[in-house]
């Protein structure tokens, strides 16, 4: 514990996150944390700390700093250059200039946070979402949520443990236009859907080929790679081409695509994970590090519906050096019932086809991380769910990273989704996991 904060955790060192449910016991009651109710009260303003303010943390950071209702106290980042950047337009915007560490721990220590933005590469979701809600504070995470399925287990069982909101950045969950496609068709208006897809066609830079090198001054590499395995800097690696790298990122599928596979799965409305499926893919366009297919299609199909004894599938494109669109959408969905289909794309809005092709309903609309970010608030603040909660993030996380071992083992597999275990390839249930290193935030029962 912390000596002059008694209710605040001291530095976290290697330490066991989670205890087995048996023992499991509410953070209000052991700690001293407040209670989700009373986190903060409905006409408070919520104080966060970002992690991670590169790309989409500067996205967050820049509407954040302008929400009268939230104070960004602390900014924690190993790139001295970023943090000193990030930390600059907040006080601009804001007025106020944010704390700025270099260590999470030290973010985590600070007993005024309500909650922590995370914005980090991929390997760090899981790790920093654990020691966050272990230390009291509500969680955002960017997608996908985790690096691998098991992570994204750890962070659910976290944040029933510790009684935390985590919210996934899957935009969409709170998109209005979004949510009416989706009670459509959970009402019937396709019919009964048999097969839903989602696609991710684009045109993506290489990253190239390099050898390794030292990291610029103003980078504490080491730090950057926190539990995954140590090695030499590269110029390809970071920032933001980590997530082509296997012990970084999840591909373009977990980058870009987890937004699309997770409308498919909610069109479908299957809150678990598929039995079987089969993938075939690779690098067939680029001539670089990437070490992700930059094509690959993947099939997954799900337990038969109770009522129908009918299974469902669900089917994934991905083209990342192909800059055409189908169905009038760049990346998008389709959803294919007994009496009608649904032409979806999460950037412009939808289509709903009955019979004969006649157009029935349409909407169109934008996602908004505003209104996502809302809704994070309003979990923390009314102890309600939030809408992309980390079961859901973890769901659809689980598609991409089975699709992208499927194409990686270039096998059938069989999946148990209550275990979440490969049933038939050893080499396949051991990549739903990964190796770290010896590292204080290494996640006990990964």
């Amino acid at each position: 514990m912390n000596p002059e904060n008694p209710s605040v955790p001291a530095r976290i060192g290697r330490r066991k996150f989670l205890k087995s449910s048996s023992q499991a016991v509410t953070a209000t009651a052991v700690m001293g944390w407040p209670s989700r109710a009373a986190a903060s009260s409905p006409n408070s303003r919520i104080v966060i700390g970002m992690l991670g303010p590169g790309g989409m943390g500067m996205n967050h950071l820049n509407r954040l700093a302008g929400n009268p209702d939230v104070e960004v106290a602390a900014i924690c980042e190993v790139d001295r250059n970023r943090l000193e950047s990030a930390a600059g337009a907040v006080e601009k915007i804001s007025g106020k200039r944010p704390a700025t560490v270099d260590d999470l721990r030290r973010l985590l220590d600070r007993p005024d946070l309500d909650a922590v933005f995370i914005a980090t590469p991929d390997h760090w979701h899981a790790p920093a979402t654990l020691l966050a809600c272990q230390a009291g504070k509500h969680v955002y995470v960017e997608k996908p949520c985790s690096h691998n399925v098991r992570e994204g287990r750890l962070m659910i069982e976290a944040g029933r443990q510790y009684d935390r909101v985590i919210e996934v950045a899957a935009q969409s969950r709170s998109a209005r236009y979004v949510k009416r496609a989706i009670e459509l068709l959970h009402d019937g208006a396709i019919g009964e859907i048999l097969t839903a897809k989602a696609w991710n066609s684009q045109r993506r830079r290489g990253i190239g080929k390099t050898q390794p090198s030292e990291a610029p001054s103003h980078l504490d590499f080491d730090a950057w790679l926190g539990s995954a395995p140590k090695v030499e800097y590269r110029g390809n690696m970071l920032h933001s081409v980590w997530r082509w790298w296997f012990d970084y990122g999840a591909g373009d599928f977990g980058n870009d695509g987890v937004h699309d596979i997770d409308i498919a799965r909610w069109g479908l409305n299957m809150d678990s994970a598929p039995v079987r499926m089969a993938a075939m893919g690779g690098k067939y366009f680029f001539d670089d590090d990437q070490q992700f297919p930059d094509t690959q299609n993947v099939l997954f199909e799900y337990l038969p519906e109770k009522k129908t004894g009918r299974p469902r599938q669900l089917m994934f494109e991905q083209r990342i050096w192909s800059p055409y669109v189908q169905e009038g959408h760049e990346n998008g969905n389709a959803f294919y019932g007994t009496d009608g289909m649904m032409i979806f794309g999460k950037s412009r809005g939808w289509k709903l086809f009955g019979p004969r092709n006649e157009l029935r309903e349409e909407m169109t609309g934008s996602l908004d991380v505003e209104t996502h970010h809302q809704d994070f608030f309003d979990a923390i603040r009314l102890n309600r769910k939030p809408s992309a909660g980390i079961e859901t993030g973890h769901y659809s996380a689980t598609l991409c990273h089975l699709g992208n071992i499927a194409v990686r083992t270039s096998g059938f597999l069989e999946f148990d989704p209550e275990k979440e275990r490969v049933l038939n390839s050893p080499s396949a249930d051991g990549m739903l996991s990964r190796r770290y290193r010896e590292h204080w935030a290494t996640p006990a029962g990964g």
